[in-house]
C-alpha cells in the first residue's frame, strides 16, 4: 500500500479536477472491488480539499456508458479502479499507466478498459491512473472476500489521505 500512496501522490501533485471511476460487478464476489472503492471514496470525498473538485462515477460493468459525463466533468486526472489478475495474491494492489494494461486481465465488463482509456484520451486532456486489485473469485453470487473488503479499505483510506494532505 506504501507504494500506492507514494504513486497516488506523484499522480496527483499538479491535480486541479480529479475524476474517480469504480468498475467491476457487485454479483460476482471480488470483481465488485472498484465498485466498492468508489463507494468509500465518495463517503470519504465529503472532506476533500476545498479547491479540489473530485467527481466519483459508478461505472460498474459498463463504465464505457460514462464517457459522457466523464468528458463534459474534464478531469485533469482520472483514477479507475478495478479488479485484475496480475499473479499476486488476493487483495494485492498494482498502480499502472495506460499504456501497461494490455498486459493485464481486467474484471468482467465488455469493452476493454484500454479502449476505453483510448477513446477518452483523444477526447479530453487528463492523465489517467490504473489501481488494479488482484481478485480471490469472481463467482457469481459470492461476497467478496476478506482480503479483497480489507483492499478496498485500505485503497479508499489512501486516497482520501492523499487528496486531503
Amino acid at each position: 500500500m506504501r507504494n500506492l500512496k507514494k504513486s497516488l501522490k506523484e499522480f496527483l501533485k499538479n491535480a486541479s479536477k480529479i475524476g474517480l471511476l469504480g468498475i467491476g460487478s457487485e454479483l460476482r464476489s471480488d470483481d465488485a472491488a472498484g465498485m466498492l472503492v468508489a463507494e468509500l471514496v465518495q463517503v470519504y470525498s465529503g472532506g476533500a480539499k476545498p479547491g479540489m473538485p473530485l467527481k466519483v462515477f459508478m461505472g460498474a460493468t459498463a463504465p464505457e456508458n460514462l464517457t459522457g459525463e466523464i468528458k463534459k466533468f474534464a478531469p485533469s486526472h482520472l483514477i479507475f479502479v478495478d479488479t485484475a489478475s496480475f499473479g499476486g495474491k488476493p487483495g494485492d494492489i498494482m498502480v499502472l499507466k495506460p499504456e501497461n494494461v494490455n498486459n493485464y486481465s481486467f474484471s468482467t465488463h465488455k469493452l476493454p478498459i484500454k479502449v476505453m482509456i483510448d477513446y477518452l484520451l483523444q477526447s479530453i486532456r487528463t492523465e489517467v491512473l490504473i489501481i488494479g486489485i488482484q481478485p480471490k473469485s469472481i463467482e457469481f453470487g459470492e461476497p467478496p472476500s476478506s482480503e479483497i473488503k480489507e483492499a478496498v479499505k485500505g485503497v479508499a483510506k489512501i486516497i482520501e489521505e492523499v487528496l486531503n494532505a
